[in-house]
């Protein structure tokens, strides 16, 4: 997994692994005619990570907002396999972004709704604010989760908060299970080669260009080339045969946490279609 920044910038973890920039990267322009619509608006850094303030397609305005990261962006830390974390009380705070990558407001959390490393590699927090508060008072709407799996060759922007960072690519295909450590993700995103996330890019939004709505949250990337190992994930396919593609990066699908969370932006794991791993 690529590993969230530490505050002296020390050893990367899970997402975008490697040596992380002095400074914050411009965007990458090489699809630029096709991501125009595509900023930093709603998007949010964490102490450690990406991450993004999101909804869900039929969100109420008067709904609490949510916010998406990694579930080992956690403040207390990676959760172990099989480990699912649901309605724990947090304060963490998040830095609210505009559409130029400036910094205009710190939310705060007053609970982590879901989080967990199993399937997927996912946290939602809940803010104290609403999503009508927060468009208000900063004229920033959150983006909107997408409830349908995306689609191989989809041009999609990896948008990193804590970078300031655009990445653009498509997504390469799909991968039956995505291994690293001892962790296990079913169904993840495979990018192609441009989208060379780097540390503090974890849990960025995976936005789709043609729609600009969220399809994914980014979490890893094959640094040295080796098999299966914290920072290096390796591919498994149905039959059970393994690939290694180093320096190729991945994300998590997020359509299934559409089912799962209804009115008020109350958690229900046992929702019609709500496929979530569950406590």
């Amino acid at each position: 997994m690529k590993k969230p920044l530490l505050a002296t910038l020390a050893a990367l973890v899970i997402t975008g692994a490697g040596a992380a920039p002095a400074v914050a990267a411009t965007p990458d322009t090489e699809t630029a005619p096709a991501v125009k619509a595509v900023n930093f608006a709603g998007t949010v850094a964490l102490s450690n990570c990406s991450g993004s303030v999101i909804r869900m397609p039929d969100s109420a305005a008067d709904d609490p907002a949510l916010v998406l990261t990694n579930g080992h962006c956690l403040e207390s830390g990676f959760l172990d396999p099989g480990e699912v974390v649901v309605d724990r009380a947090s304060t963490r705070s998040f830095g609210l972004l505009n559409s130029a990558g400036t910094r205009v407001a710190t939310l705060r959390a007053n609970k982590i709704a879901y989080a967990t490393m199993t399937d997927t590699d996912a946290a939602v927090y809940q803010l104290t604010r609403t999503y009508a508060q927060i468009k208000s008072s900063y004229g920033i709407d959150a983006l909107t989760l997408n409830d349908t799996r995306p689609v191989a060759g989809a041009a999609i922007s990896v948008v990193s908060g804590y970078w300031k960072r655009i990445y653009n690519c498509s997504i390469d295909g799909f991968v039956h299970q995505l291994r690293e450590g001892d962790w296990t993700w079913k169904d993840s995103v495979r990018y192609t080669s441009t989208c060379n996330t780097i540390g503090g890019t974890s849990g960025s939004p995976v936005v789709d260009q043609s729609t600009g709505r969220v399809v994914a949250v980014n979490n890893t990337g094959n640094e040295s080339g080796e098999r299966c190992t914290l920072n290096n994930p390796c591919e498994v396919d149905a039959s059970g045969n393994v690939t290694v593609r180093q320096g190729i990066n991945y994300a998590q699908q997020t359509y299934p946490f559409a089912a799962c969370f209804g009115l008020d932006s109350k958690l229900d794991l046992y929702a019609s279609g709500c496929t979530l791993p569950k406590p």
